[in-house]
């Protein structure tokens, strides 16, 4: 028999692969209907907790309305009055005067431990036990230092007094009392802003602080030229979360306000308080936040401004 080998034919070519630019763009997946699925839930909260207030608010402020009474429309007659009130323009003066304060020793304290913590040490714990005060209820903060500032039981004159010097009415005195306040709230909240402080000086690469190292310049010269410029979009924050907060400053001054003198701590907030809860004048307190709101934003507004927040040295 005769052996016959089968050959099999080479397979013929397919037609050629179509290039990819013939197919056509990618089709890319849409998104948005998810995103917008997320995000409702803090929409409908933004709008229920913050737009429908606002604008509840800004009617109120037209009207003649109290606790007593229907609203009935009255225009800007409550904003005319705001400007001939002088106990308003008192209490914006005793305000700005708690802001400049409070926010200059808390910025000036928590930029020096930021420094010092990121120059020095990075313990976990020490940024544990200064954030505690922040923790603190502000209510317990007032009360606790309503007590040791006392003029006869306070530690703190007791101390004065065994060093020799003069006790001092600080919460009880026209003229410390506000300056008291503000350094409160600057040992409450000087922990918090060291922290966030701290947290831009981490973004700053390292290779910057070698460089100026070997080329002789000091800490302070470093801090000056490297980490205040690089620094400023989260200080620029910073300040405006301070800035907002210090005008909302309420707790503090309504614990303590049994001990100060009449008016002498009356902030813009407290001043809203009473109008609205003690005098019923629901309307005329709504316009006074309505004036706040837009001193908030122009203050805010200004300062990003200056401050250039919007750009870094880093990019």
């Amino acid at each position: 028999m005769r052996n016959s080998l089968a050959v099999t034919a080479p397979p013929s070519p397919g037609p050629p692969a179509e290039p990819a630019a013939a197919r056509g763009p990618r089709r890319h997946r849409d998104d948005r209907g998810v995103a917008w699925l997320f995000l409702a839930p803090v929409l409908v909260g933004f709008a229920v907790f913050y737009l429908y207030p606002t604008v509840r608010g800004v009617w109120y402020s037209l009207t003649d309305y109290s606790l007593l009474n229907t609203p009935s429309y009255v225009g800007a007659d409550n904003y005319t009055k705001l400007v001939t009130d002088a106990q308003f323009w008192k209490s914006l003066r005793i305000t700005a005067y708690y802001v400049v304060v409070n926010i200059g020793s808390q910025t000036v304290l928590a930029l020096g431990v930021a420094a010092l913590m990121h120059r020095l040490t990075r313990s976990v714990v020490l940024r544990a036990t200064m954030l505690l005060p922040w923790l603190v209820p502000n209510v317990t903060v007032g009360l606790l230092w309503m007590w040791l500032l006392d003029a006869n039981l306070g530690f703190v004159n007791h101390l004065l007094a065994a060093a020799g010097l003069d006790r001092q009415g600080f919460l009880t005195s026209p003229d410390l009392a506000m300056p008291s306040i503000a350094l409160i709230n600057t040992w409450a909240y000087t922990g918090y802003t060291a922290l966030l402080l701290y947290a831009g000086m981490l973004q700053i690469p390292p290779h910057l602080y070698e460089s100026a190292s070997l080329d002789g310049a000091g800490e302070l010269r470093m801090f000056r030229q490297i980490t205040l410029p690089l620094l400023r979009p989260i200080l620029a924050l910073v300040l405006v979360v301070s800035l907002i907060g210090s005008f909302q400053i309420f707790d503090t001054v309504a614990v303590t306000e049994k001990v100060v003198p009449v008016g002498a701590t009356r902030v813009i907030y407290f001043y809203i308080y009473q109008q609205a809860f003690t005098y019923f004048h629901m309307g005329y307190a709504a316009a006074v936040a309505m004036v706040l709101v837009l001193i908030l934003g122009l203050l805010t507004a200004v300062q990003m401004w200056l401050l250039r927040a919007s750009r870094s040295d880093l990019t």
